[in-house]
């Protein structure tokens, strides 16, 4: 009853004037990205930090637009794949399996409907089950040591860094890469100034998060885009017939949606999860419990059905660690969390007793932006696929263009201008060699807490085998490093193996 005590006051807030314009711009922005390839939630968020800073200096309204935009380009994304073939995302690579085949058989429709409800229903249902999970999460994380959260962001640059990325040396690289930005300035807890600043007084402040943030999604992406002369786009698939689902539709869809959520929400949570997985474990328990499993890689509406629902739920699951323990578990929640420390705001269990009306206001504001997206993406269809024929180099000029002068005004400053520019070109030569760019911020975000975490603990005598807690994520943090690393070298002694058998 208490869960629900909150909820009301979170609508209270989520339904005042300006945060409902927030979740507006959110929620449609969020879908233009979401349709456009290559734009993600991240990159739009990063961008968008600078200029909220101004407008909504309390962050509630700012916080409710990003999570907006998080839910919104979950939601576009599937409009990509399933007339043009290309996922907006990364996590709607499994709608477009079914989903274009469905639009190339003249069901383009049914297969924009399935995806829209089904993420209404997902939605929903993880936006209620993250609203009663995170009160007992924090309930946990408040009786943490020094040391106990210490050892929980150690597991966190783990999980992070084998996450993002092919390579967990990559992940870890560029992790280190983001401790080491993250150092820069003031010592936390002796509070003096000028560290690794090499004598250079805008450096004193340390490396806003902003900048970082800005520079590697926005600049770095751009320019990447230009040098690899991504700019074309396929051939769209004109929507047949009428957009409404058929009683069989309906019939066939309504128990993935259900399934779908299940899968989604819970690996969205998990600190090494990701929304890629619940789509792709919805998918093959789909093709497994299909009555007509022969329509599987010809336009079967289960599968779009299942993974858009598990999509959309994941991204519900994504901000339980980040609001309950402050723990990205994907790009767009790094960003986010960027997005709590421009306004001087820190995820975890201390936000929900020293500002639970911005929390709540958020949590009860992802309710009413679902009921938003549903009411634009399904008549505003035509709109979002017209948004396909916008030139790419308009596009990422005008994302250059809006990441500078985004920047500048928060801050004009020609030192600032150096450093967007700096980073931005450290984002594509990451991107050129295949390195992540999310570990970077969490780096520079989560290194100095850890930092005082530890020096505090250390300072109580908390010693790393002192505390249960510590003892398990130490544990847990160790083992995801490696059994993939064993899994790895088992494969490759596999292939070996069969390499040297065929020799004889």
């Amino acid at each position: 009853m208490q869960t629900f005590g909150h909820l009301v006051d979170g609508l209270a807030v989520a339904l005042q004037p300006f945060n409902l314009i927030c979740a507006f711009i959110g929620v449609t922005l969020g879908t233009l990205i979401g349709v456009l390839p290559g734009i993600g939630p991240a990159l739009t968020i990063a961008l968008l930090l600078p200029v909220t800073f101004q407008l909504d200096p309390s962050g509630t309204g700012a916080l409710i637009m990003f999570a907006g935009i998080y839910y919104g380009g979950m939601y576009g994304g599937s409009t990509t794949s399933i007339l043009l073939n290309t996922p907006g995302e990364s996590s709607s690579m499994v709608t477009a399996v079914e989903g274009n085949k469905m639009a190339k058989a003249g069901r383009g429709g049914p297969a924009l409907a399935t995806a829209a409800i089904g993420s209404f229903v997902a939605g929903l249902l993880a936006t209620l089950a993250l609203a009663f999970i995170a009160p007992w999460v924090v309930k946990f994380a408040l009786a943490f040591k020094f040391i106990d959260k210490f050892a929980l962001m150690v597991l966190a640059f783990v999980t992070v860094s084998a996450a993002f990325g092919n390579s967990a040396l990559r992940g870890l690289t560029s992790l280190f890469i983001g401790l080491v930005i993250g150092l820069i300035g003031k010592d936390i807890v002796s509070g003096q100034n000028g560290r690794l600043t090499m004598g250079l007084v805008d450096l004193r402040g340390g490396i806003e998060v902003t900048i970082l943030a800005v520079a590697l999604f926005a600049i770095g992406e751009a320019l990447a885009v230009a040098a690899t002369h991504q700019l074309s786009t396929g051939t769209v698939e004109a929507i047949k017939g009428s957009l409404w689902m058929s009683k069989e539709d309906w019939r066939r869809s309504w128990k993935p949606w259900l399934r779908g959520t299940l899968f989604g929400f819970p690996i969205g949570a998990m600190p090494a999860g990701g929304a890629e997985i619940g789509t792709f474990l919805s998918y093959a328990a789909e093709k497994r419990l299909a009555e007509k499993p022969e329509e599987f890689g010809h336009g079967a509406i289960e599968g779009v059905a299942g993974p858009e629902a598990a999509n959309n739920a994941s991204a519900a699951g994504t901000l339980v660690p980040l609001l309950t323990l402050g723990l990205p578990t994907s790009a767009t929640a790094a960003v986010m969390l960027a997005g709590f420390q421009q306004f001087g705001l820190q995820p975890g269990a201390q936000l929900f007793t020293s500002n639970p009306e911005l929390v709540w206001g958020l949590i009860a504001s992802l309710l009413v932006a679902n009921f938003m997206l549903l009411a634009l993406n399904l008549p505003l269809v035509g709109l979002w696929v017209k948004l396909l024929s916008i030139p790419r180099p308009w596009l990422y000029a005008g994302i250059l263009l809006f990441a500078t002068l985004g920047t500048l005004a928060s801050n004009p400053s020609p030192a600032q201008l150096a450093m967007l520019l700096a980073f931005g070109l450290m984002g594509y030569g990451l991107r050129l060699y295949d390195y992540p760019i999310a570990p970077v911020v969490v780096g520079l975000i989560l290194g100095p807490l850890a930092e005082e975490q530890l020096r505090k603990a250390l300072q109580l005598h908390q010693g790393f085998f002192s505390s249960v807690p510590a003892m398990i994520l130490f544990s847990i943090a160790a083992l995801a490093l490696i059994v993939p690393a064993y899994m790895r070298w088992r494969g490759r002694g596999k292939v070996l193996t069969q390499l040297a058998a065929t020799e004889d």
